[in-house]
């Protein structure tokens, strides 16, 4: 499954703190098909639904649908804040290509013939 950073769950924490109905909710990571390099992050504050994985660290949690995991299998998810930019990225071992928008990748061969 995938690595959450310190300073990923500490923005999480944040963002669910100005939220009015945070309880129960997380960082729904998924992968989609689109971006420049053929797959893309996206990324949604939601709820746990059935089949999810779940990573809990320090009390935040992140949830993965079962079609995205194989894709970020041993990924970690880092937030960065920056001169060029802030927001969540990912190290994914699972990408052959990345795109420089930095939410675009296109997979290795193996994890997308798992992800099918």
């Amino acid at each position: 499954m995938i690595e959450v950073t310190q300073n990923a769950v500490q923005h999480l924490r944040r963002l669910l703190e100005e939220q009015k109905q945070a309880v129960g909710k997380g960082l729904r990571v998924k992968i989609t098909k689109g971006g420049c390099s053929g797959l893309h992050y996206e990324m949604t504050l939601d709820e746990k639904k059935a089949g999810d994985d779940v990573v809990e660290r320090d009390g935040v949690r992140f949830f993965i649908d079962s079609d995205s995991a194989a894709y970020l299998q041993g990924a970690t998810l880092d937030y960065r804040d920056g001169l060029t930019g802030a927001g969540f990225q990912f190290v994914n071992p699972n990408a052959s290509r990345t795109c420089g928008c930095g939410t675009s990748f296109e997979a290795a061969t193996d994890a997308s013939r798992t992800g099918s």
